[in-house]
């Protein structure tokens, strides 16, 4: 049970920093090269998409378990310390509970996702 507690603990503060690094990528004082890669790593865990597909007994959601906390690991050294301090308390403020919505990027990702998939098409059928 003391080990289940403790990924329920690192649960939570995952989340917090989700929302943390959602809130920094929109104020000024964080990097250009922060937002990108935030905009990489959002994208690939909200694509249907993966390195390894999750039909896969276990290893479908190994990447799922490790590139997407590694990537939010990165994303929070790379915030300014002081900006994220800021951000994970306007997280725990404004997002208790709930997660915000941003239709416009679900729908970019859809976009992208089948612009690629639409030239994958043409280029195996030309």
């Amino acid at each position: 049970m003391k080990y289940i507690d403790e990924l329920k603990a690192k649960a939570k503060v995952l989340e917090r920093d989700i929302m943390a690094i959602y809130i920094a990528c929109r104020r000024p004082e964080t990097p250009w090269h922060v937002k990108l890669l935030a905009a990489v790593i959002i994208g690939y865990a909200l694509s249907p998409i993966d390195f390894i597909p999750d039909f896969i007994p276990v290893l479908g959601y190994i990447d799922d378990l490790v590139l997407l906390p590694l990537g939010i690991g990165l994303m929070v050294k790379l915030i300014p310390g002081e900006v994220l301090e800021e951000c994970r308390k306007e997280a725990e403020e404004k997002y208790e509970g709930k997660r915000p919505d941003n239709w416009i990027s679900g729908i970019v990702i859809i976009m992208i996702w089948a612009a690629v998939i639409w030239l994958l098409l043409l280029k195996i059928w030309a």
